[in-house]
């Protein structure tokens, strides 16, 4: 099955960036003296993917909090492939631990909603080399890209050894190292939200805003906590809302998408089962990464296939599990009950189950709780 990906607003002016904006051969040598600003130019290069068209900004914007505004999956550079997973956001990536074994059939961290890259430079590697993203053939492919770019020849010995290109999976890894680097700056965590000023006592929470913080962190009243807490204080700094585990929750097929790219209906996702590392995947099938909720109300569309397009029928969805109203198992964007599960076993049942159902109070103030963990640079985009 085809599968995608998966500082401060001053910071966004550096020189780097206006010279990747007006050039097509990007960095200067002076801009790139740092691992971090290697890692950016590269991020922004086009020039890595196999037609020239695509850069790991394209399917992570930095004007849409590093996520891919262009619809459910992300096309490919060969302008005719469209993946069957939703691009997710890369900020507060780097925050998820390697990829490790918690327990028997317990697995946490790593990269893409699968986990199959262990860490943040692992999962920069995957992209160029996947034949419906980038679509480049080979590591050695794209270390010839790099250099026919003199600057990121200087600078790639400079930080890395003279003899860094004498071995093409070493400058491969060097460049996945750069690019991990600069995703690991303030510019993709900055925690700066509303929720953030907040905590320290530089903006107030509405009424609304606040029902939903206490509804959310109420193991009494919603099961959101279970699984988009990290930290073991409610309300704690540098929260990334996310424990980094699995789970299947009944997502239903995106059969939409599955039209488009050609996948098919009726050929599930199977998520952590296809994670490569894995050896034994009985009873991992249809366990998804639990996704950090920072930026979660502007990089719709939701779910690891985006079947969803707005932030309140994803909480409408999760009461699914709770509610005993017909009218409440229906799916506003259709106007239909919502789909079946694409993978009916290993649900998540006792975490879904946890909490009362919630009527539409309760519902829109945790959609209005979850707007204020928007990056202070994307708040503009709650109103469009």
């Amino acid at each position: 099955m085809p599968m995608t990906k998966t500082r401060s607003l001053q910071t966004l002016a550096l020189p780097i960036l206006c010279a990747l904006l007006s050039s097509p051969v990007a960095g200067k040598a002076e801009d790139l003296a740092t691992l971090e600003g290697l890692g950016e130019a590269l991020f922004f290069d086009e020039n890595l993917s196999q037609n020239r068209t695509q850069s790991c900004s394209t399917c992570h914007d930095p004007e849409h909090a590093f996520a891919d505004p262009r619809g459910m999956a992300s096309p490919g550079d060969d302008g005719v492939s469209l993946g069957d997973r939703n691009a997710p956001t890369a900020t507060y990536a780097h925050f998820a631990p390697m990829f490790e074994k918690l327990d028997e059939g317990v697995y946490r961290g790593g990269q893409f909603h699968d986990g199959r890259a262990a860490t943040l430079a692992d999962q920069a590697g995957g992209p160029p080399l996947n034949p419906i993203e980038m679509g480049m053939p080979d590591a050695a492919s794209v270390v010839a890209r790099l250099e026919e770019n003199p600057a990121y020849v200087v600078a790639f010995k400079d930080l890395f050894g003279d003899e860094i290109f004498t071995d093409s999976d070493a400058a491969y890894a060097a460049m996945t190292k750069a690019i991990a680097a600069f995703e690991e700056t303030d510019l993709f965590s900055p925690f700066d939200s509303k929720y953030d000023r907040y905590l320290r006592g530089e903006a107030e929470l509405t009424r609304e805003e606040m029902l939903g913080e206490t509804l959310f962190f109420s193991q009494q009243f919603t099961n959101c906590n279970l699984c988009h807490q990290l930290k073991p204080q409610a309300g704690a700094e540098g929260e990334t809302f996310t424990n980094y585990e699995y789970h299947n929750i009944g997502v239903p097929e995106n059969g939409d998408l599955r039209d488009m790219n050609g996948v098919g209906r009726g050929h599930p996702d199977l998520g952590l089962a296809q994670n490569g590392m894995l050896t034994d995947t009985t009873g991992l099938e249809g366990k998804i990464k639990v996704p950090t909720l920072r930026n979660v109300a502007v990089t719709g569309p939701y779910m690891h296939n985006g079947v969803f397009q707005d932030l309140r029928t994803v909480v409408l969805f999760y009461n699914t599990y709770n509610t005993k109203s017909e009218a409440r198992m229906i799916n506003p964007e259709i106007g239909e009950r919502f789909g079946l599960p694409e993978v009916p076993e290993n649900i998540s049942m006792e975490e879904l189950t946890t909490g009362p159902a919630l009527e539409d109070r309760e519902i829109d103030a945790l959609v209005a709780f979850m707007k204020t963990l928007t990056d202070a640079r994307y708040e503009h985009l709650l109103e469009e």
